[in-house]
């Protein structure tokens, strides 16, 4: 089994979709308005904007999650949690062993809280 696709809630679709371009660095593949649905890609899996979806919690890998917390705060994006370390992966079971998991939340245009998380050796 895979995920196919991750429903996240937007109010306001133009600004949801603006905020999401900046944060992946990429547009958007698909818009649909009405019925006010917007599709990006994050890898194999799509992330769907919609007015009507509840809110969802995305994690999503960056390099340093250091680094990219710090660029999006001038960006003027709300931070929600500063970068932690989360724990140390002493296997493959959950993230590289021997690398330290940091991780940072921030808030998107539409309330919803975003995870960011890197890998670190430790």
């Amino acid at each position: 089994m895979e995920l196919v696709q991750v429903a996240q809630h937007a109010e306001d679709l133009q600004r949801a979709a603006g905020f999401y371009e900046m944060l992946l660095g990429e547009g958007p593949v698909a818009t649909f308005d009405p019925p006010g649905l917007v599709f990006f890609r994050l890898g194999r899996t799509r992330l769907l904007l919609d007015r009507v979806a509840p809110s969802a919690l995305l994690y999503l890998r960056v390099d340093d999650v250091r680094v990219r917390i710090e660029e999006l705060a001038a960006e003027g994006v709300a931070v929600d949690t500063p970068p932690h370390q989360i724990f140390t992966h002493e296997d493959e079971t959950l993230g590289p062993a021997g690398h330290a998991e940091w991780q940072a939340f921030i808030k998107d245009s539409e309330g919803n809280l975003v995870g960011l998380v890197s890998h670190h050796p430790s």
